[in-house]
């Protein structure tokens, strides 16, 4: 196991999902840890996060400095780096000139991280400070023109610190790098796969559930679907899974559902239409977070009626990924600011008095498709696109109406649809379309139009921690908009967002 301790950043999932990329196992803890419990982990190496904070500043975030004592090799990243120079006797100060984006880094010493790699190579900065004296018996390994002390190693306790981030794909030889520090470094093995983490959720399963009965909301995407998958294949029709139709899905999402999971896999679902509640809950809503709660209590309020019919129910299953509570880590304590609030994540036991099963929580999206597809689930389904838990509701921007859900549904089907004909399905992370809360003038048919807009939004990425707009062929994008225009009511306008993650996120709320 390799441990990253979370000093702040929004990348340190994405750091446990590199260190997985090499098939060892990690997870992320709070910085509040205590050394007992690191020891009882037993880690082969620890990893500091970055984080937005200065090491100088009030609360910033820290851990008992006896971590440095514990004998395991440790990997400072960014202010993860200025804690471990500032803990050991060094001295951190703000940067007489802040460093953000590309950055070409010099190699001064290539053992251990930089081995293989030149005289240097292009890498991604983010900080406002950097290190002036380092602590006794540390060296510089790296710098940019910039930031003299780039990169820095104290070879005897086998410290490293990286003022750039090598997680983001931004950063050349980031991956190799990494893997330079898990095997040579830490010396880890590669024991993390799929068909053993298959093997071990399903045995866990039965010895917890027995004849148990499950209850489990679904939604027809990939996490609830291999979530529900992987407890059928332990506890067969002892699991019952309910399908809340909120009316903020996607065009023919109900029928998708009944040809992937009931005709496919067997499973025991229910269905409940719920329309005229959501809506009218939303109703004059347009603040995102806002939405996210209220559709989060309805579904709680009429899941747990639905639940109710279903007799000696003692469990509750649930799709609730690794980064879903990682970003929602700040509610209990972590110091990880929240991105979203995710209305799977906390509440639901606590109200229905059942005991959670959450058999997904410690893996990322990309491997959730490796379990389905272990699973023996469709491919059509494990490559199907997230779908965010609110649904359409934070893809329309403002007010959530009927004919605002109908126009976005018929628009986003239009865009999917010719998507998959191009071939691109699979090669772009998410693809979808958003309806603004803006009118603008236009021209049909002769006659000055005053109609809606619409945003096309399509990204690449591997694991949604960071995303690049996908350049989408012009005629492509020319069709799309053609077909929008001319098949969806009160739509005159299409256009094309070509922002990236960071700064953006993938969804508009």
């Amino acid at each position: 196991m390799i441990i990253v301790i979370d000093f702040g950043s929004q990348f340190n999932q994405l750091i446990a999902r590199r260190v997985r990329e090499h098939n060892v196992y990690c997870q992320v803890e709070s910085s509040d840890i205590s050394l007992e419990r690191i020891r009882s982990l037993n880690p082969k190496g620890i990893i500091l996060s970055g984080g937005p904070s200065s090491i100088y500043e009030d609360n910033s975030p820290s851990i008992d400095k006896s971590l440095f004592d514990l004998g395991v090799p440790i990997l400072g990243i960014c202010y993860g780096m200025h804690y471990m120079v500032h803990s050991l006797g060094g001295r951190i100060k703000k940067a007489q000139k802040k460093e953000y984006g590309f950055a070409n880094l010099n190699i001064i010493d290539s053992y251990p991280l930089f081995k293989d790699m030149g005289t240097g190579f292009q890498c991604w900065m983010s900080h406002g400070d950097s290190a002036m004296e380092l602590p006794k018996n540390f060296v510089i390994t790296a710098s940019t023109e910039n930031t003299p002390i780039a990169a820095i190693a104290n070879h005897n306790k086998k410290f490293y610190g990286l003022q750039f981030h090598p997680e983001v794909e931004h950063s050349i030889n980031g991956s190799k790098m990494i893997d330079l520090f898990l095997f040579n470094v830490c010396h880890c093995s590669k024991s993390w796969t799929m068909r053993s983490f298959c093997d071990g959720a399903i045995a866990q399963i039965k010895d917890a559930v027995g004849e148990k009965k499950v209850i489990m909301g679904l939604s027809g995407g990939v996490d609830s679907s291999v979530a529900a998958t992987l407890i059928h294949k332990a506890i067969g029709k002892n699991l019952f899974c309910i399908f809340v139709d909120n009316g903020l899905l996607r065009k023919n999402e109900k029928e998708t559902l009944e040809h992937n999971l009931i005709k496919k896999l067997d499973l025991n679902i229910r269905f409940v239409d719920e329309k005229e509640k959501f809506l009218s809950g939303l109703k004059d809503v347009v603040d995102p977070e806002q939405k996210r709660k209220i559709i989060g209590s309805l579904f709680i309020e009429v899941f747990e009626a639905e639940a109710a019919k279903i007799e000696g129910a003692e469990f509750l299953g649930q799709g609730t990924l690794y980064p879903d509570i990682i970003e929602s880590k700040s509610a209990f304590g972590g110091p990880t600011s929240i991105i979203k609030s995710h209305h799977n994540v906390g509440g639901l036991p606590e109200i229905m008095k059942l005991k959670l099963i959450e058999p997904l929580q410690l893996l990322f999206k990309d491997e959730v498709r490796k379990l389905g597809l272990e699973l023996g689930i469709n491919e059509d389904l494990i490559w199907r696109q997230p779908f965010p838990g609110p649904g359409l509701a934070i893809r329309i921007i403002g007010e959530i109406t009927t004919s605002r859900l109908e126009i976005l549904r018929e628009a986003d089907a239009v865009l999917l649809e010719e998507i998959r004909k191009a071939g691109l399905y699979r090669e772009l992370w998410q693809s979808f379309a958003v309806l603004l809360p803006i009118k603008s003038v236009g021209v049909m048919g002769d006659k000055r139009t005053f109609a809606n807009c619409i945003a096309i939004r399509a990204v690449t990425s591997n694991d949604a921690m960071t995303a690049d707009w996908a350049k989408l062929p012009h005629d492509l994008l020319g069709k799309i908009s053609n077909r929008i225009i001319n098949e969806v009511e009160n739509i005159n306008r299409v256009v094309f967002d070509i922002t990236s993650k960071p700064p953006g996120t993938i969804e508009w709320e």
